[in-house]
């Protein structure tokens, strides 16, 4: 089941140490199949406030994501986003092939007995 790195990321002036992590992002991915889907797109909010944008990366399962995120590789290079741009990173598992919102609800109305 397919993985997402999410990121939400407030960046304010570009520097060297930005351009060099995203230079040498991509490499520290590859061994775990790691591809961005959305990179430095503008978010366009429908509801709500979501200062900044948004980076998604996915993997082919969270095991994957989550080694490419402690990979020695990986860790080398956050320092050079995180001095300068604050933001949230999380790791989810997407959902399955055949994924039914309706079943979903299903369950969760029964164990919430309405």
């Amino acid at each position: 089941m397919t993985a997402y790195a999410i990121a939400h990321i407030r960046p304010d002036t570009m520097n060297e140490d930005i351009l060099r992590y995203i230079e040498e992002i991509q490499s520290t991915m590859d061994p775990f199949e790691g591809r961005f889907l959305v990179h430095g797109a503008q978010v366009e909010v429908m509801e709500g406030a979501f200062p900044g944008t948004v980076v998604v990366l996915a993997f082919p399962d969270i095991d994957r994501a989550r080694a490419w995120y402690a990979s020695p590789a990986y860790q080398a290079l956050i320092p050079l986003r995180a001095r300068h741009i604050p933001g949230e990173i999380i790791l989810v598992d997407g959902v399955p092939a055949g994924y039914d919102a309706v079943k979903t609800a299903a369950s969760l109305r029964a164990e919430a007995g309405l």
